[in-house]
């Protein structure tokens, strides 16, 4: 009876959330762990089935980094990397083309429609979805010597996001499964990293929520306690700290950057927990790290 009745409070306490984000959009970026282990990949298609038919509408954006690592090494390629981001050329472009809108895309979706759910899979061309361009990054040199310019190759960031698809298939009814890549107004076709292309897609169409998965806790502070709440004006000073480091850095700055353009909040979680997504909306405690702006 116990048990009966923990569950019952349980529910209750979900009750208000489910209230205040009925037919709210919530954009998950789902990459890491929770997208090779089979049982995760079951909790999390559950996850957004359930957002669903509460009346939340998720939008999903994915990664696939180590299915990309995977077949390249199939095909004899190696894989390289300049700070955190896939070298791309023409070649490696084609092979992340095909394993992110091919195979990882049609597999969530699969999961999705096993679990119960309606969903598309897209990537960036399809609608003109998202208009690319070429990413550069510039590296420091010595003291008055001009800094280096480094080629990605086929590696872009959002110029533009045109939401009219997503909406289409949102008022339908049906769950958007998005590919992170985009088109330029050339035709040509770019790379661009799942998180910078979530928080831009929250931003189009003014989200309720952003939500990553990663394989941590969430933003840990220099004992590794979990921060569970953060203010976005805060992360200058903890990035300066050295409480916010390496990988994480692009992650908190995608989430500011959509919070101080509508969204109204965002949350980077452990997406190798169970049912993390409802632990962290439904529930008072949360258990990752959410991120927002003034009072709230």
């Amino acid at each position: 009876m116990k048990e009966i009745k923990k569950k019952a409070a349980i529910l209750m306490e979900s009750l208000p959330y489910i209230k205040n984000f009925y037919n709210k959009t919530f954009v998950i970026k789902y990459g890491g762990h929770a997208m090779v282990d089979e049982n995760l990949k079951k909790s999390f298609s559950k996850n957004i089935v359930l957002l669903k038919y509460i009346g939340i509408n998720p939008v999903i954006v994915h990664g696939g980094g180590p299915q990309i690592g995977e077949l390249l090494k199939k095909i004899g390629k190696e894989s390289k990397f300049v700070e955190g981001m896939r070298v791309t050329d023409e070649e490696t472009m084609d092979v992340v083309e095909m394993v992110l809108a091919g195979k990882v895309n049609k597999e969530i979706v699969k999961n999705i429609i096993l679990a119960g759910g309606k969903a598309v899979g897209l990537s960036g061309k399809d609608g003109n979805l998202i208009i690319a361009e070429k990413m550069v990054i510039y590296k420091k040199n010595y003291e008055n010597q001009p800094p280096e310019i480094i080629d990605l190759g086929k590696v872009g960031k959002v110029k533009r996001i045109n939401p009219e698809i997503l909406k289409t298939l949102i008022n339908s009814e049906i769950i958007p499964v998005i590919a992170p890549v985009g088109i330029d107004e050339n035709g040509e076709t770019y790379n661009i990293n799942a998180d910078l292309v979530a928080g831009e897609i929250a931003i189009a169409l003014k989200a309720e929520k952003l939500i990553m998965l990663t394989d941590v806790d969430g933003v840990l502070d220099n004992n590794k306690n979990l921060i569970p709440s953060i203010n976005v004006n805060d992360i200058p000073e903890l990035i300066k700290d050295g409480i916010i480091t390496g990988g994480m850095i692009p992650k908190v700055e995608f989430c500011k950057k959509a919070i101080e353009n509508g969204v109204k909040k965002a949350h980077i979680v452990n997406g190798k927990i169970e049912n993390v997504i409802l632990l962290e909306v439904f529930t008072k405690e949360g258990i990752g790290t959410e991120l927002y702006c003034g009072g709230n």
